[in-house]
């Protein structure tokens, strides 16, 4: 059964598609869009000073929960929240702002121990086991709050003619150049169905959506590890 804060979030993004289409409710719509996206990252991305869907995650989580491979279909949490990540790091820069991505500032491959910076997406099981097992936790966190904060800080400077606008072509084309999806079957296909979508509707899939599949199945993971850890 969901949780009351998670209704109100799945009605909230109801709304926010009836308002994010319409030039008199702009203001509105961005507002929303701020709360809702907030409500998918830790309370400290924003100023919305509550518990997040995010927050519960974290919670009393160990290393062995945040890296231990549940299987094919679950995969680790490391691996979800990298890859939503990622995902939104790579939209909401290259993408909407047509800026560099958080991922290429401040060190952050190194300090995230990784020699992968793609999505994930075509990963083999051992992959995202191998991927899992070297992930630097803290830094994972804390390169989810800084990715977190430039997308709030984008989607405040968003115009309705913005919101209208298709994504870039030129960022389409720097994703698979500078290697943040892999050009091969499994991964690539990402790019057609990003080419389709206006900046409204990568905001209202990558940026919020797609978060809250992946730490929905990251809490599904953990509840699975305790309780795996607690029938040994």
């Amino acid at each position: 059964m969901k949780d009351t804060l998670t209704t109100e979030w799945n009605n909230n993004q109801k709304l926010l598609r009836t308002l994010i289409s319409k030039d008199s409710t702009h203001s509105a719509a961005i507002d929303l869009c701020l709360k809702q996206h907030a409500m998918v990252h830790r309370s400290e991305v924003s100023d919305y000073h509550q518990s997040t869907l995010e927050d519960p995650l974290w919670n009393n989580i160990t290393e062995d929960i945040f890296r231990d491979f549940v299987n094919s279909d679950h995969g680790t949490i490391a691996r979800n929240m990298w890859h939503s990540t990622r995902i939104e790091d790579i939209t909401m820069n290259l993408l909407v702002a047509e800026d560099i991505q958080v991922f290429k500032t401040d060190n952050w491959q190194e300090r995230l121990n990784t020699t992968i910076q793609d999505t994930g997406n075509a990963m083999t099981n051992q992959e995202v086991i191998e991927f899992s097992r070297n992930v630097n936790m803290p830094e994972l966190i804390n390169y989810r709050v800084a990715v977190g904060k430039k997308s709030q800080q984008i989607i405040n400077t968003l115009s309705y003619k913005d919101l209208k606008t298709r994504v870039s072509l030129s960022g389409l084309k720097a994703i698979i150049d500078q290697g943040a999806v892999l050009d091969i079957e499994g991964a690539n296909w990402l790019i057609d169905f990003w080419s389709k979508k206006n900046v409204a509707g990568i905001l209202l899939m990558p940026a919020t959506r797609h978060n809250l599949v992946h730490i929905n199945q990251s809490k599904r993971i953990k509840q699975k590890l305790i309780k795996r850890q607690r029938d040994k």
